[in-house]
Formats: structure tokens, sequence, C-alpha cells
């Protein structure tokens, strides 16, 4: 059962900007605090940003101030605006709940590169 469907990925330049979707299911989006992870080739999966409610956000370092995650509760939506982007942040992206309780789906590219 595919639970997340992430896109919105591609290429960009540095500098540039991303706004990541990930679709899923009311049951799952209304109970649980959600998530963006990355993984870059050659590293493990890190938890990018968690959003615990409406307005309660937490962001790693490194993305602070150039990422915002937001969740729409009329379309089940989780979204990461991503500004600034660098070649640091190339990875595939994949959202989940914050305590990673259910199977990844495919993730969206993010490539950040002249």
């Amino acid at each position: 059962q595919v639970h997340f469907v992430e896109s919105g990925g591609g290429l960009v330049h540095p500098g540039g900007s991303l706004q990541l979707s990930c679709a899923t299911n009311a049951s799952i989006f209304t109970r649980y605090s959600m998530a963006w992870y990355r993984q870059a080739p050659g590293s493990q999966r890190e938890r990018v940003a968690g959003i615990l409610s409406a307005t309660g956000t937490k962001y790693i370092d490194s993305v602070k101030g150039r990422f915002t995650i937001s969740r729409d509760y009329s379309s089940n939506t989780l979204y990461l605006q991503m500004n600034n982007l660098q070649p640091e942040d190339t990875a595939v992206y994949y959202c989940n709940t914050l305590s990673e309780m259910f199977d990844w789906g495919q993730g969206t590219q993010v490539t950040v590169s002249t």
C-alpha cells in the first residue's frame, strides 16, 4: 500500500527554489505529526523538517531560514518550500510521519548543480 506520494523535485542552480509536495490519506495526515526526510548518495536518511501541529515546526540547522514546512488539511498534503538551494541539498526527499511509522514512498529527486 502506498502511503505517501512525493513530487516537485528537479534540477536547479544554486540559489534556486523548489516546492515539494507529499500527498497522503486523511487517516494518516490528521492523526500524526509529519516530517520531510532526505537521503544523499552514500549517506543515511536524515530528518530535515518536522511539523508538530499547524504552527509547531522544527528544522535541522543547515536548512533553517531556507526551508519551510507546512501542511494543508483540506487536501491532506505536506509541503516543503526550499529557497536558496545549495549543492549539499542534493538528495532524494521523502515524507513520513515524525516517527517514521509507515513504509517509505518513492521520494522525489532534488539536484542542485551548476
